[in-house]
């Protein structure tokens, strides 16, 4: 176990800032490597306090490098503020020297199974889904139709039990008793779901969207090239395509993008078009048919034992505080570190969220190749933000500032923990999937949900999700095990949260015996022992990204 409660943390010995771990009234004093240090203003917990005067201009570190710039002079044991600081990253350039990495001790887990779906070209799902995908928005009715009739017949539908609350406030008020709606709850009208017709099975998700027409041809590509990775994805037996005949999404485009990544697949994919099967009725009848035909050899599909290798695990943080770097990422990071020990896959997204460590990452890349393309992307992402009038540096949200994340650099540092310490064996585009086990940098947006959109159209076939806030996000196909950074979150929103790492900051727990714990919590997902809360919500949340600007 790790020790006592601290009330502050100093990251890394280079650092010239600390971490409030409790609220520090001011005025109250610390002891700090022989010195004290009174806080001139009360510093929340998450935030920051200088830990020498800093001169106008100054330059902020922390986790070991630059995360910002101070705008006027600050004495020791001053907050950071976006009034008193601004963005600042280090530079990067060229892979500067050949990085040796320390694996973790792997003994515990190097002979440990999952069970999961075994596919023919040798992925291995952590799930059993059924996938019915429209080209076009046009067709996003159409696949909405086709769910809500397989899900009501095959008892794959989730109970409302706010439907049955609504119909007991109606009961209430016709009889003149409105004094009791207050009183009603949602528990109290919950009902049991229905046994299903397939029970190796887990579901139909449908992928819909906005996009497929309109906006440019390259949308359609990249929209395209997605679904193509969803559709391979081991999570996936099989999938139902609707297009309307017309748009710039074509089923050739499909067709191209499916045969690239994967040329000798197997899975059977319907392909209907509404301007050739006529009527609608006639379109959603031949749909419906067809896909139960394929539902029910889907179902002959049964989980086996497999190695942890074949783990192909998304790393994302969402809704992050000024705990998010202390805590849970480098937790998921050490399970990360875990994985790729095993021969397995781990993938870290969202670009504009490693503003100022790409010189590490560049230098974790195994090959001159990657690290350049790495950088490359990073530079173009950044000057297109750039050229729009935005910018890396306005990636925070006011909820990241609030809880501590005062510039985009501070955020980065944080997040890039997530991405643990092994070197970096490829760097895909966006829609790319991966083909080199290890870790993967992914280029996505910034945005929760079109990361984890597009971390699973590049394999992943599970992901953890990091917040400090509270983020109910989820994704159709992988399923999302939810981590809070700190226990008053876990407390406060259970519903959620499927682990808090908050012992961590309490000084309960060490990082590494988190991140077995969140291993561990990962083999009984993959395995189907445990379904995280997302899945039980229902957070089935798709956004692809249209290559403009999003951070």
């Amino acid at each position: 176990m790790a020790g006592k409660t601290k009330t502050f943390i100093q990251i890394h010995e280079n650092d010239n800032v600390l971490v409030a771990l409790v609220d520090l009234q001011a005025g109250s004093i610390i002891d700090f490597e022989g010195k004290s240090i009174k806080m001139q203003q009360e510093i929340q917990a998450k935030h920051k306090f200088t830990i020498e005067p800093l001169p106008k201009g100054g330059l902020i570190f922390m986790y070991g490098t630059v995360v910002g710039r101070t705008k006027m002079d600050l004495p020791i044991g001053s907050l950071i503020t976006t009034q008193n600081t601004t963005h600042e990253a280090a530079n990067f350039g060229k892979k500067t020297e050949n990085f040796k990495w320390n694996p973790p001790d792997i003994s515990r887990f190097k002979n440990r199974t999952f069970l999961g779906y075994h596919r023919e070209d040798g992925q291995v799902g952590t799930a059993n889904y059924w996938l019915i995908i429209p080209l076009v928005f046009c067709e996003n009715r159409n696949v909405e139709v086709i769910k809500d009739a397989f899900n009501e017949a095959l008892g794959y539908g989730k109970t409302n039990p706010f439907k049955s609350l609504v119909k007991n406030m109606v009961s209430l008020f016709q009889e003149g008793k409105e004094e009791e709606i207050e009183n009603l709850s949602v528990e109290k009208v919950q009902e049991k779901k229905s046994e299903t017709l397939f029970p190796n099975l887990d579901g139909i998700k449908i992928l819909d969207h906005q996009g497929g027409c309109g906006g440019t041809r390259r949308d359609s590509e990249s929209l395209c090239a997605l679904l193509a990775g969803y559709i391979n994805n081991p999570n996936v037996a099989g999938a139902t395509v609707l297009s309307l005949g017309c748009q710039n999404a074509q089923p050739s485009i499909l067709k191209e993008k499916l045969n690239k990544i994967n040329p000798d697949i197997k899975k059977p994919v319907i392909v209907l078009e509404q301007q050739k099967e006529g009527t609608e009725q006639q379109l959603l009848s031949e749909a419906i048919k067809k896909t139960f035909l394929g539902m029910a050899k889907a179902n002959h599909h049964e989980r086996k034992p497999s190695p942890l290798s074949k783990l192909t695990l998304g790393l994302e943080c969402g809704g992050s505080d000024g705990f998010s770097g202390i805590s849970a990422n480098p937790a998921v990071g050490y399970a990360s570190d875990l994985i790729v020990a095993l021969g397995g896959t781990t993938m870290l997204s969202e670009f504009p969220e490693l503003c100022g460590v790409e010189q590490e990452l560049i230098n974790r890349c195994n090959t001159n190749e990657s690290a350049d393309k790495f950088s490359a992307l990073m530079k173009a992402y950044s000057a297109s933000a750039v050229a729009v009038g935005s910018g890396f540096d306005m990636n925070p949200s006011p909820g990241n500032i609030k809880d501590g994340l005062i510039t985009d650099a501070i955020k980065s540092a944080g997040a890039a923990k997530k991405g643990g310490t092994s070197p970096v064996t490829d760097v895909l585009d966006y829609a790319e999937y991966f083909q080199k086990p290890g870790l993967n940098l992914v280029c996505t947006p910034g945005n929760d949900v079109e990361s984890t959109t597009a971390m699973a159209g590049s394999g992943a076939n599970i992901m953890v999700f990091t917040t400090g806030l509270g983020t109910p996000t989820g994704n159709p196909i992988a399923p999302v095990i939810k981590i809070s950074t700190n226990t008053k979150l876990a407390k406060r929103m259970p519903d959620i949260i499927d682990i808090d790492t908050g012992g961590i900051i309490s000084g309960e727990k060490s990082i590494p015996e988190m991140g077995e714990e969140i291993l561990e919590m990962i083999i009984k997902v993959a395995s189907g022992e445990i379904k995280p809360k997302a899945v039980l919500l229902g957070q089935d949340d798709f956004i692809p990204w249209k290559r403009g600007v999003s951070l």
